[in-house]
């Protein structure tokens, strides 16, 4: 079997994204998503112009030499943009493997390590009583583990919150939105959420919690502290992990769990905390982090030092990656759970799919290989319109982490 042609779809049905199809000589194909939120044209242009020529004619059984190829073969190394178009032809590659084989894609990664994969679900609320009605609403729903955000007295808009009655997206279109933060007001209110959900609903469900990226260490440490009563199951990017030796501090000075990894690509931004047990969970995705193929090796290093996987898995993911994601989740030894926010109908309808979600527990489903289709004629329905995460400050006025 040999590569035989390759072409990459960018539609945009409520977001954008991009998939790479990857053909072979004996019609069997398959998919990898390429989408960085934000940044799509460039991983589009970056697969078109520079992989899929040198890609034509290899043995799409070879994961761990083409991997090598794309990866040490370029002088430039990592980044988001390259680790994307990476992972999208890794994912693509074990997709034709596993149809070519007649199995389910965790097949091919040990098997199944349990019967399903526990997922959080998102609980947005635009205040105090707006996020208790969310929370019971997922808990209505089966969820076991939920990520409850507030919008905060005194901040006009916060992350992961939208107006009530609508779905939170953070992608805009046209040009980047400004929003302004206050680490202060977060702190003095944020508690008596975590205090407001324990005294409805008390301590069986998982509770987690978002910081994205806003604290500074000894903040982060006050937040885990403030923390500890309310027994999170993790506190989420508390603080910038550009410096991973700051998470010395964090970790010295909570018992609260540490979460960190949506925005790293690849082991070399995770390698000093996992070695040195600084955080508890690692949330690289498989679409940003290079693959199925270098995901695997990440996940074995940090069983070693007991940190368990919790992968991204927010909408600004195609369902490629939401599958690829669960058929990991379903075979590694050392998963820890798994991000949910269900996509519009109209993605599923672009890209139906054979996982499934009950009761608080996703299945990747038994159809060979990633159990992803595309949906061609309905995608180019709905081309690409330009999208940008927005831009956070400081009441100040000085840039801030979003």
């Amino acid at each position: 079997m040999k590569i035989k042609d390759a072409e990459v779809v960018v539609c945009s049905p409520t977001r954008n994204f991009v998939t790479l199809i990857i053909h072979t000589d004996e019609g069997i194909y398959g998919l990898g998503d390429a989408t960085l939120n934000g940044r799509e044209l460039a991983v589009a242009e970056y697969l078109k112009e520079h992989c899929i020529p040198a890609l034509i004619g290899r043995n799409p059984f070879d994961t761990e030499d083409i991997w090598q190829y794309f990866y040490k073969g370029a002088y430039w190394k990592r980044g988001p943009v390259t680790m994307t178009a990476i992972a999208a032809i890794d994912v693509a590659l074990w997709d034709i493997k596993a149809k070519a084989l007649s199995v389910p894609l965790y097949q091919l990664l040990g098997g199944k390590s349990r019967d399903g994969v526990l997922v959080y679900c998102h609980a947005n609320g635009t205040g105090l009583s707006h996020s208790i009605e969310e929370v019971h609403r997922h808990i209505e729903l089966g969820y076991k583990a939920i990520r409850v955000q507030s919008g905060i007295p005194g901040i006009e808009k916060t992350y992961g919150v939208a107006s009530k009655g609508k779905k939170y997206e953070p992608a805009t279109r046209g040009l980047p939105q400004e929003s302004v933060w206050s680490t202060s007001k977060y702190l003095n209110f944020i508690p008596k959420l975590f205090e407001a959900v324990r005294n409805k609903f008390g301590f069986d469900i998982h509770l987690l919690h978002d910081c994205h990226h806003r604290l500074t260490p000894v903040e982060a440490a006050r937040f885990g502290k403030d923390a500890e009563p309310y027994r999170l199951f993790w506190m989420e990017d508390p603080g910038s992990e550009e410096l991973q030796e700051s998470f010395r501090l964090i970790r010295n000075h909570t018992t609260t769990p540490i979460a960190v990894g949506e925005i790293f690509n690849s082991v070399f931004d995770c390698n000093k905390l996992i070695t040195e047990q600084l955080i508890d969970y690692l949330r690289m995705t498989i679409v940003h982090g290079g693959g199925i193929t270098h995901l695997l090796k990440t996940a074995h290093l940090a069983e070693i030092y007991n940190v368990r996987t919790g992968f991204h898995g927010a909408t600004d993911l195609s369902p490629v990656t939401m599958a690829a994601a669960l058929h990991f989740d379903m075979a590694i030894h050392n998963f820890g759970i798994q991000e949910h926010m269900p996509h519009e109908p109209l993605v599923d309808e672009i890209f139906p799919h054979a996982y499934t979600y009950k009761d608080g527990f996703m299945y990747p489903g038994e159809a060979a290989g990633l159990g992803v289709g595309l949906n061609r004629q309905l995608a180019a329905k709905y081309p690409y319109q330009r999208a940008y995460l927005p831009v956070n400050r400081l009441e100040d006025g000085t840039v801030w982490n979003w």
